[in-house]
């Protein structure tokens, strides 16, 4: 488990200009704040050109209802699959029918020369939602534009037959801290309990 203090927590923090997290709100400062939702992709190309004109009328209506700016994230990462080998091999030695075993053998022999190979990459895309105020507000009003606004984009991405999965706030941590602690993020994944810091805006 990894344990940060809170010296080092806020250190990380500043470093990546964030000054609190709460209910999945990022706040930057007493003026800037954002929202981030996770979202499929949507491959047009394989789509029907009546599909694909459809696409384009929603997605145009989308940007014409929109009098805020939003970010499009994607991010590329490489996937992990000791683990999946790792519990293939326990398979193996556990496996008393011979066919079975030597069927796992090849598939666990294949995947290794698959990453030896070859990078096995995932993407995932994000939608991050931001807030600029003009004066310092409370929470309770920064929350409600940002619902306000999350519903149009919502709903219009949901016409779009993607789908949006809304970051809690230990879900957005772990995003930052997979950015700038790739590594260290595979063996010591955040948890709840050590991110008591997060309830300070």
């Amino acid at each position: 488990m990894l344990a940060w203090s809170k010296t080092k927590v806020g250190s990380a923090l500043n470093q990546i200009s964030i000054e609190a997290v709460r209910a999945g709100i990022v706040k930057i400062d007493a003026l800037n704040y954002f929202k981030v939702w996770q979202v499929s992709s949507l491959n047009f190309e394989l789509k029907s050109e009546v599909e694909q004109d459809n696409i384009i009328d929603i997605y145009q209506s989308f940007i014409n209802a929109i009098n805020f700016p939003l970010q499009v994230l994607i991010r590329i990462r490489e996937i992990d699959i000791i683990d999946y080998l790792t519990d293939i091999e326990s398979r193996v030695k556990k496996e008393d029918n011979e066919t079975y075993k030597q069927l796992l053998v090849d598939y666990q022999d294949f995947l290794k020369s698959l990453v030896r190979d070859n990078k096995i990459l995932s993407k995932y895309f994000y939608v991050v939602l931001p807030l600029h105020l003009s004066k310092k507000m409370d929470f309770d009003y920064v929350m409600s534009q940002l619902n306000l606004r999350s519903d149009i984009v919502q709903r219009n991405l949901k016409r779009l037959n993607i789908s949006v999965k809304e970051l809690d706030s230990v879900d957005t941590i772990n995003l930052f801290y997979n950015f700038y602690n790739p590594s260290r993020a595979k063996t010591q994944p955040l948890v709840p309990e050590v991110l008591n810091f997060s309830h300070n805006i």
